[in-house]
């Protein structure tokens, strides 16, 4: 029971930052129909640039509280990544937005390779320890253990979610978006700004893909300019396993995947001998893929996307 305990803990923090950039991925796709490939490397952005500040701010600032330093760093990676994703938009997405499917599917596997390109330049490719500033001391629940940063990245996501559920189902940006989703011909013709409201979704999925990073970097204490690319390809795998263009599906998806990978790593390693251990987990995620595609292509919640003129 405490081994159940302690990977469904696992599971959940695995799952919540899978959610956050699935939620990328199908905030995207919902309303322009792109799989953007680069997302897992804006992830990847947020991770490094939060690192840059930490390791800066500590040096010149060695007194600073570890939650203050975090949240300075969550703000400068949110600022960047925003930018970064809207200029990807503006210049490599926006101008085949009428072209044929594959042309912006190859330029967002094209930006995924130049943003790891650009990493592995400006902050070197040997990994780094990512600093600790969160509170080392586990929580015991039972028999289980959960540390700080595990309870942070739970109750962030938590936050955060609920925040992006207000925003698209309650706010004038979130009937836009949900409007351009539908027809962006017609939404124009309603007075609303197709390009602005795709322009806001890349904004929003990359603060999520930033938030994700920090808490991959926390959570596994390294960051590396290819880090976002398992974490993307899952994160995508998730979107299409919750229903791509469904926010619940994503979520869903996101945490269903995390549940998955650790429980699987947890119970068939030891029933296979060691065979399928933790070292073999990605391979869930694929396995997953393979059978929703399989038996339900639309995902779980999925449903028929409307025809976009």
């Amino acid at each position: 029971m405490d081994t159940l305990i302690q990977q469904i803990i696992n599971g959940l923090v695995l799952g919540s930052m899978y959610a956050l950039v699935a939620l990328g991925y199908t905030m995207v796709y919902g309303i322009i129909g792109l799989i953007n490939f680069a997302h897992g490397d804006v992830l990847m952005v947020g991770a490094l640039t939060s690192w840059t500040v930490i390791t800066q701010v500590r040096e010149s600032s060695p007194d600073m509280p570890g939650w203050a330093l975090l949240l300075l760093a969550v703000l400068i990676s949110m600022f960047i990544c925003a930018v970064l994703n809207f200029t990807i938009e503006k210049l490599a997405y926006r101008p085949l937005r009428n072209s044929p499917r594959l042309a912006p599917l190859i330029t967002a596997i094209g930006m995924s390779i130049l943003l790891q390109t650009l990493a592995m330049i400006i902050w070197k490719p040997n990994p780094k320890a990512y600093p600790t500033v969160m509170p080392q001391e586990p929580f015991q629940l039972g028999g289980a253990v959960i540390s700080a940063t595990q309870v942070t990245i739970l109750a962030t996501t938590a936050v955060v979610l609920s925040i992006l559920m207000y925003v698209v189902n309650r706010t004038n940006l979130g009937r836009a978006m949900r409007a351009t989703a539908e027809n962006r011909q017609v939404a124009g013709l309603m007075g609303i700004k197709p390009d602005t409201v795709i322009s806001a979704t890349f904004i929003i999925g990359a603060m999520l893909a930033a938030i994700a990073g920090i808490m991959w970097a926390s959570n596994y204490g390294t960051v590396q300019h290819t880090m976002g690319f398992m974490p993307g390809l899952k994160a995508f795998v998730a979107a299409v396993f919750g229903g791509i263009g469904n926010l619940g599906g994503a979520v869903l998806g996101g945490i269903s995947l995390g549940l998955i990978e650790s429980l699987g790593a947890g119970y068939l390693g030891p029933l296979t001998g060691g065979f399928l251990g933790s070292q073999y987990s990605d391979i869930f995620a694929f396995i997953v893929l393979a059978i929703v595609l399989t038996l339900r292509p639309s995902g779980l919640l999925g449903e028929r996307v409307a025809d976009r003129a």
